[in-house]
């Protein structure tokens, strides 16, 4: 592996695990502060595996009638895979005696002196009416805790892994430190990872999950790769839990267990062993085994998935509850629609149309099975979509579903991006950003012309963040009064990480 570069004259190096270092905590700290306060319904099952080891919702069942569903004799259950609610109940296990003691603290201060239940400032009703149930409930304040304390030590920490990961590769493939930091920030916060790392989302943990394979069995820092059994085991549990996670986790299996044969059938003999195959088959099928567990437990049967219980809804009519023939206008939609596309979300990924681009730089960037992979995933993502008829209700929570291709479009994109002029490639990029960040702060692209509404809202009305725009509206802070000096002494928290070292300097110059 790359440990140390010798870019400045005088002989001096630095270590680039120290730039890894820096950029997780850089990211980690803005993803943080974005974090939003939707109550997925992913939360539940968080909660009553750390509070009963139970995957059991019932006591949440009026909470979120439309995700979750009752069998009689066994319990109320959330219509999807369990694995982001494993994940999620970790961090939330370890926080829970400080969450339950200052539920208890609220709670206590409200019997003392009632109040009213405040007005919850939205034009949705469904919005004011969960909030209302949640304040009757005394389950406002550990629903917001734990879907915080989840993110924070979650969804943050793995995406700002992801951009260290990125970093790593684009170091590789750029030679430059500066360029592949710049590029690995680009990828943090001028895609989609920014948008949905916010909050508990399955999609961009299916993303993690294969970006991760990609990667460890790509090895691109390392001059002779040597797979190890415990790299294939690795590999096996990352594609075994994208299943877990959500059923379209299965391209991820697919695609990415193709890649992971094909890379050790070019090894040399010497580098192979019976054992690779067996570690990765054990990872496979020890991640799979919760799921059928989960399905045996909640159920009755491993063998049925949740969306095979869970009552009619508009379109389970098509196909096998949901899952149909391709339909054009969804592939449209998940790819351009101004609700959830993909490039009208990021419209940075749109520059891997740009063909000539990757295919020039790709002897220097990418090994052929490379570009296959990243081809075949990302076609065959788009293609499940577009089969994936659920995928209409994104109307309301913005772009999801095709996320977990972003980090595989966006090494195309770098390749297209490294053949601009520097002046172009800057403005794009800044320009990129902005939109994603606008996105990322407003959020709501229900209403009027989508994600346009963002960067109009963003430009007229100044700067905002997702939850303190929560707590304005159950009116507990005044509007616009905290957002700038919040992200102000965020920012000097990252410029004081990075300029305080004398090589940071000298890497400027």
């Amino acid at each position: 592996m790359i440990t140390e570069v010798r870019a400045v004259p005088g002989g001096s190096k630095f270590t680039v695990r120290s730039f890894g270092i820096r950029l997780f905590f850089s990211c980690w700290l803005v993803y943080c502060i974005h974090f939003a306060t939707n109550i997925v319904r992913e939360i539940y099952p968080a909660l009553t595996l750390g509070d009963h080891f139970s995957f059991n919702v019932f006591e949440y069942k009026d909470l979120h009638p439309f995700d979750i569903f009752e069998i009689p004799g066994r319990g109320a259950f959330i219509n999807n895979n369990p694995g982001a609610s494993i994940l999620g109940a970790i961090p939330y296990t370890l926080t829970r005696p400080v969450i339950d003691r200052i539920v208890k603290h609220v709670q206590k201060s409200r019997a003392a002196s009632p109040e009213p239940i405040r007005e919850y400032n939205t034009k949705y009703p469904l919005t004011q009416e969960f909030y209302n149930r949640a304040r009757a409930g005394g389950l406002d304040i550990k629903l917001g805790l734990a879907a915080g304390v989840i993110q924070a030590l979650l969804m943050a920490p793995l995406s700002a892994l992801s951009a260290v990961v990125m970093f790593y590769i684009l170091l590789h493939l750029t030679s430059s430190i500066r360029g592949a930091l710049l590029l690995a920030l680009l990828y943090a916060f001028a895609t989609p990872v920014f948008y949905r790392t916010a909050q508990l989302n399955q999609n961009l943990l299916v993303g993690h999950c294969a970006f991760f394979v990609f990667a460890l069995v790509w090895r691109p820092w390392e001059d002779r790769v040597h797979l190890k059994p415990s790299h294939y085991l690795a590999a096996g549990l990352l594609c075994g839990w994208a299943v877990v996670l959500d059923y379209s986790g299965l391209i991820v299996l697919g695609v990415l267990g193709l890649y992971t044969f094909a890379r050790r059938s070019a090894l040399p003999p010497n580098q192979k062993s019976r054992a690779d195959l067996f570690c990765f088959a054990a990872g496979v099928l020890l991640a799979l085994s919760v799921l059928l567990f989960y399905q045996w437990q909640c159920f009755g049967s491993p063998f049925y998935s949740a969306q095979h219980y869970m009552p009619p809804t508009q379109y389970t009519r098509y196909g096998y509850r949901g899952i149909d023939w391709p339909h054009l206008d969804l592939l449209w939609e998940t790819a351009f629609g101004m609700r959830y596309g993909l490039f009208s979300s990021a419209p940075l990924l749109l520059l891997w149309v740009y063909v000539p681009g990757w295919i020039r730089h790709r002897p220097r960037l990418f090994g052929l099975g490379e570009l296959g992979c990243i081809i075949i995933f990302s076609a065959a993502f788009f293609l499940f979509c577009a089969m994936n008829q659920y995928g209409r209700v994104q109307f309301n929570t913005g772009v999801r579903y095709i996320v977990p291709v972003a980090p595989f479009l966006f090494l195309l994109t770098v390749s297209v991006l490294l053949r601009m002029p520097t002046v172009l490639a800057g403005a794009i990029a800044v320009v990129c950003t902005y939109w994603s960040w606008s996105l990322s702060m407003y959020r709501d692209v229900e209403q009027g012309l989508g994600v346009l509404e963002a960067p109009i809202h963003v430009a007229l009305e100044g700067l905002r963040l997702p939850w303190l725009d929560t707590l304005e509206k159950m009116g507990y802070v005044r509007p616009g009064i905290w957002e700038v000096p919040l992200m102000g002494f965020a920012g000097m928290i990252v410029v004081t990480l990075w300029s305080g070292h004398k090589w940071m300097r000298k890497l400027r110059s």
